[in-house]
């Protein structure tokens, strides 16, 4: 349980990923380099769902 939890999700971008965290109340806080901070039981269920390659669109 390091500061990018149970799971990393590799993007392109180098050193941004989707990851989960050991730490929910961090969840929606400032403190990552760009990465989205998930729960670590969300990361590992969206893991679960993404395969390499998969592209993915942050839409505001």
């Amino acid at each position: 349980n390091g500061p990018v939890g149970t799971v990393w999700i590799d993007l392109t971008e180098p050193t941004y990923g989707i990851h989960g965290t050991p730490e929910p109340e961090l969840i929606d806080k400032v403190g990552s380099h760009g990465c989205v901070r998930l729960t670590n039981w969300d990361a590992e269920e969206l893991a679960g769902m993404v395969k390499p390659g998969v592209i993915v669109k942050f839409v505001d």
